[in-house]
């Protein structure tokens, strides 16, 4: 982590752990406007005259609509069609796209990149200048125009100005990305008209909008579209190839998906962990948690991949098949029923 960055988090009353979690003493409270370092995410700039074209053939998502809207979630796969990382695209510049991603995968994600950029005319590196600030709560807008006054109005849209962009997220919150200089004396004058909040904050919301995450310990566990990503446009069928597209699209047109996405709640003494296994009283590992997080004392939500028949027919336990027992919730969204049909 930018050194800079490190120490004016540290003044604001932060305490950081080694995996970049950030967390504060302080309540955010049901109606509070938030601000939140995004400390456990990392940017790896794409910069050339042949960015977007590399780009196009490598990830899921359509980089046409990158350039139209500014930014999609995307993913890197291996020729099997699982996904090794899991992007927010930004377009920056006509030749520059900054893949914002998990800090614990970002490393892999960036060996893979470069196992692939070697005859293209673009370049791959990580950045340790740009951090983020995420908002969210009733005047997240209006804080967001003091970052960038002319605030994207679409989810997925970006507002950029040189080196500092703004993106509209689902569940009416944004993102900046920045240098980190910038960034530490604009969190100290957001922070005196918004609650300093902590990373499980801003996860909370992450997973109450229904929204994926890749790490290290779930690298290479899911198709794309068993983590939801098509419905925030995140794979493409129609734009032509890429790593993986062979097995992505057989799925979406002629398989059936037997492991979607879900959203959970459940009360333990333990934080469910990605990729922890989750069983059926009599089936063990009939699904996997993709991310969690506190909601109140001794529950967590969570996003989860569990086999779509025992999740509608079986009580979904965690650790054990005696373990804590997940209460299934509603998704902000609906999953295409045709994936779940018969094509032949």
């Amino acid at each position: 982590m930018n050194t800079h960055w490190h120490d004016t988090l540290v003044d604001l009353g932060y305490t950081l752990d080694d995996q970049g979690n950030a967390t504060t003493g302080t309540s955010t409270g049901g109606e509070s406007t938030c601000l939140v370092p995004l400390t456990r995410q990392r940017i790896i700039r794409i910069t050339g005259p042949e960015a977007q074209k590399f780009l196009q053939g490598q990830l899921s998502c359509n980089l046409a609509e990158v350039e139209r809207i500014g930014s999609r979630l995307g993913s890197h796969c291996n020729i099997k069609g699982h996904m090794i990382s899991l992007f927010r695209v930004m377009k920056q510049s006509p030749e520059s796209f900054w893949l914002r991603t998990d800090a614990g995968n970002a490393d892999k994600a960036l060996a893979t990149i470069k196992k692939y950029i070697l005859f293209s005319k673009a370049e791959a590196q990580l950045s340790d200048e740009l951090v983020g600030i995420g908002l969210f709560g009733p005047d997240a807008e209006a804080l967001a125009g003091k970052l960038i006054s002319a605030v994207p109005t679409e989810v997925d849209g970006v507002s950029a100005d040189g080196e500092r962009l703004l993106v509209r997220v689902p569940g009416d919150r944004f993102e900046c990305w920045l240098p980190a200089a910038d960034a530490a004396e604009l969190i100290k004058q957001l922070s005196q008209s918004a609650t300093l909040a902590s990373t499980d904050d801003w996860l909370l919301q992450e997973i109450r909008a229904g929204l994926p995450e890749l790490n290290s310990e779930t690298s290479e566990a899911f198709i794309p579209q068993m983590t939801n990503l098509q419905a925030f446009e995140g794979v493409s069928f129609s734009k032509g190839c890429y790593t993986g597209q062979e097995v992505v699209t057989r799925l979406q047109h002629r398989g059936i998906l037997k492991k979607p996405m879900y959203r959970a709640r459940v009360t333990s003494e333990q934080r469910p962990l990605p990729g922890q296994l989750l069983h059926t009283a009599e089936k063990e590992g009939v699904g996997q948690v993709v991310i969690a997080a506190p909601c109140d004392s001794g529950r967590y939500e969570l996003l989860a991949v569990i086999t779509k028949e025992q999740a509608e027919n079986s009580g979904i336990h965690l650790g054990s098949g005696e373990g804590p027992l997940l209460q299934l919730l509603e998704l902000p969204y609906e999953l295409d029923p045709r994936l779940f049909e018969s094509k032949r």
